[in-house]
C-alpha cells in the first residue's frame, strides 16, 4: 500500500472495536454462515485477514476457526475477543500451512490486495489451504463495476475514552486498480481530545477480473452472490 499499514490496524488498534463494534456483525455474520453451509459441509474455517476478530465472534459458535492476520496489534484485540480461538501471524499472499480447511473466508482485508498479482496470491493461498470439495469465500467491500464514493461517521465511548470518525470513500484515479478510504479520528482520553488522520489504500477489481483470477489460482469453478449491505461476494470450489 502507498501509505504502509494502516494505523488503525497498528499503533491505533487499541481503538480498533469503538471504530468497529463486534456487535455491528451478527447480520453479516449469519449471511456468510448461510453461503458457506450453502456451499459445502463445514466444520474447519481459515480466516485469512481476520483483523480484530469481528466476524469471528459470531462465526466460532458453529465453526472451528483459525484465524491469521499479518498485525499482532490486530490479533491481540482479536484474542481479547476470541480466546477459544487459534491464532497466527500470517499475510495471506504468502501463508502455507500443512493443513486443510472446510472453507477459508477472506472479509474486507482483501481490499488490501491493490495489485492482480496479489489478488492471485492471496486466491492461491486460499486454494493450497481447501480440502477437495471446499469452498472459499471472498468479500470486498467494493468492485471497479459498482463503485461509488461516500462517506460515513460513528464511534464509541468506552469509560473514560471515546472515539468519534469521519470516513470518506473515493478514488484519486479512475484508471488504476486502488481507491483510498481516509479516516480522521477525535480521540478522547479523559478531557484530552486528539485528531489523527489514517489514510488506506485498497484494490479495485472488475467482476470479471475476480472471476478470471479465481480461475487462475486453480480453482474450479467460481460464482458471485449477493453480500451484505449489497455488495457482491465470490464463492469459489476446488475439485
Amino acid at each position: 500500500m502507498a501509505h504502509g499499514e494502516p494505523r488503525l490496524y497498528g499503533e491505533l488498534a487499541e481503538w480498533y472495536q469503538l471504530v468497529d463494534p463486534p456487535e455491528d456483525h451478527a447480520d453479516e455474520a449469519v449471511l456468510f454462515r448461510g453461503l458457506l453451509d450453502g456451499a459445502t459441509t463445514v466444520r474447519t474455517v481459515l480466516e485469512l485477514g481476520s483483523g480484530g476478530g469481528n466476524n469471528a465472534s459470531h462465526l466460532k459458535a458453529h465453526y472451528e476457526m483459525t484465524l491469521v492476520d499479518p498485525s499482532e496489534g490486530m490479533l491481540g484485540v482479536s484474542r481479547g475477543l476470541n480466546p477459544e480461538c487459534r491464532h497466527l501471524v500470517g499475510d495471506m499472499r504468502t501463508l502455507r500451512l500443512d493443513e486443510r480447511f472446510d472453507a477459508v473466508f477472506v472479509h474486507d482485508a482483501v481490499d488490501y490486495m491493490t495489485s492482480l498479482e496479489d489478488l492471485r496470491a492471496a486466491m492461491e493461498t486460499a486454494h493450497a489451504h481447501l480440502r477437495p470439495g471446499g469452498v472459499a469465500l471472498f468479500a470486498p467491500d467494493h468492485l471497479r463495476d459498482t463503485f461509488a464514493a461516500g462517506a460515513d461517521h460513528g464511534g464509541g465511548d468506552e469509560g473514560d475514552r471515546g472515539l468519534r470518525y469521519l470516513e470518506w470513500t473515493w478514488d484519486p484515479d479512475p484508471s488504476d486498480s486502488t481507491y483510498r478510504t481516509d479516516f480522521a479520528y477525535l480521540i478522547r482520553e479523559g478531557s484530552d481530545v486528539r485528531v489523527e488522520h489514517d489514510p488506506h489504500t485498497c484494490g479495485l477489481f472488475a467482476r470479471e477480473e475476480w472471476l478470471a483470477a479465481l480461475r487462475e489460482a486453480g480453482f474450479e469453478r467460481a460464482e458471485v452472490a449477493p453480500g451484505p449491505e449489497g455488495t457482491e461476494v465470490f464463492l469459489a470450489w476446488t475439485a
